[in-house]
């Protein structure tokens, strides 16, 4: 059903593949509005190589409501100009007014309502049928979605962190769906590192870690070579940051980290710069408490809208041997503190590091571990592979090994 408010509907459709594959994106709405306005402005205001036109469903019969098509790719010569004004005009007039005919637009709005469809038609396409065929279903297909206000925001916030887009060729990962395993690149050869990298398994559970001695020894730039060898990966740069957080976190940034590790010792002040900078970045801030010696009271200390995503706690057998001495309950308290309680605090992920084997990977999930920190077990192993599945055979298949990518939600 159409809504009340028909000043403008937005729409968007991908179809078809290879060079003849069609991208229509439009905008459905009244003569007298927006979308009114922008036709008559594209059919006035000309721009070479990108020449709107009517769309007709033969020489001299337009169809309705009244649609324009507005070239995405530079027409170049008779031959790009051919592919516009043949098969993708009539594609897209015939869609138009099949949409008319199938109830998808309704009747009494065909003259109330213009059309502003923005396709792509590759200088590279060459098969007629196939540009015609293409743009007839992506027009429909767009148009249909429009009218239907698809995706809703459900829809769009769900898939944001799990699809993924062809052209770009790798996918960005974000922490939507723990556990993970990170694995500590605690090296200070690239060599190793690189030979460790490759036998890695190829999961979205595990996580690389650029140690501080990588760091140290190679300087950030050795985030961008971990990049090169895992171009899908999420990278972490282990930098315990103390002073100066912004020039570090950018500089980690521009080489593609995913997350920074800022040290808990820090001020304050130092730690909500640092994690302003991570925000405005768009990566994940890991704040380090190793040797912070009451990390809830110094998380309670911080701005509540400068939390770090993930807190990164360090075990501590002593603690816990003292809380059993003193009878405390110790159902919610590990070697790595309380963890709810540091989860509740912040709002965000808990990672745990020390000494973590595959058999106390299932502890520190028991007591709410996010992510699980791995270093020796793995870096030491003459078999990295085998090591990081011995801990991945603690966790879930990954978030998307069973996904089928369908719009299965939209109405029929």
């Amino acid at each position: 059903m159409v809504k009340k408010d028909d000043t403008m509907f937005i729409g968007e459709a991908l179809i078809g593949d290879g060079d003849e594959l069609a991208h229509v994106d439009l905008l459905i709405g009244r003569k007298d509005g927006p979308v009114g306005n922008a036709f008559a402005n594209g059919l006035s205001q000309l721009s070479v190589g990108h020449t709107p036109l009517l769309s007709v469903i033969r020489p001299n019969l337009m169809t309705k409501p009244a649609t324009i098509i507005i070239p995405k790719v530079t027409v170049g010569d008779l031959d790009d100009a051919s592919k516009i004004f043949g098969p993708a005009q009539t594609a897209v007039g015939r869609a138009v007014a099949d949409a008319v005919e199938e109830g998808i637009i309704p009747k009494n709005k065909a003259e109330e309502w213009v059309i502003n469809a923005s396709v792509l038609i590759s200088p590279a396409a060459e098969d007629y049928r196939k540009i015609y065929q293409y743009n007839y279903a992506a027009t429909k297909l767009a148009i249909k979605r429009a009218l239907d206000g698809y995706p809703d925001m459900k829809k769009v916030l769900y898939e944001k962190d799990r699809g993924t887009h062809a052209i770009m060729g790798f996918k960005a990962i974000k922490l939507y769906e723990p556990p993970y395993l990170q694995v500590a690149l605690d090296l200070d050869n690239e060599e190793a590192m690189a030979r460790i990298i490759k036998q890695l398994p190829n999961r979205e559970r595990i996580l690389l870690e650029a140690g501080t001695p990588l760091v140290k020894k190679f300087g950030v730039g050795i985030v961008g070579k971990i990049r090169e060898l895992a171009p899908s990966a999420f990278i972490i740069a282990d930098l315990k940051t103390l002073d100066v957080g912004r020039v570090e976190v950018k500089m980690a940034a521009d080489e593609t980290a995913d997350a920074v590790a800022i040290s808990g010792l820090g001020t304050i002040e130092s730690i909500e710069k640092a994690i302003h900078e991570t925000r405005k970045q768009g990566i994940y801030s890991i704040l380090d408490m190793m040797n912070v010696d009451n990390f809830t009271e110094k998380l309670q200390q911080i701005n509540k809208d400068l939390m770090p995503d993930i807190v990164l706690l360090h075990r501590n057998v002593d603690l816990e041997s003292k809380l059993r001495a003193e009878g405390k309950n110790l159902d919610d308290i590990s070697a790595w503190g309380n963890i709810k309680e540091i989860k509740e605090i912040t709002g965000g992920l808990a990672a745990v590091a020390g000494g973590i084997t595959p058999e106390k990977a299932e502890e520190a999930f028991e007591k709410g571990a996010d992510i699980i920190i791995a270093g020796r077990y793995i870096i030491g192993s003459g078999d990295p592979r085998r090591a990081a599945e011995d801990f991945l055979a603690h966790m879930p298949v990954d978030p998307n090994h069973m996904r089928v990518v369908m719009e299965d939600d939209e109405q029929i």
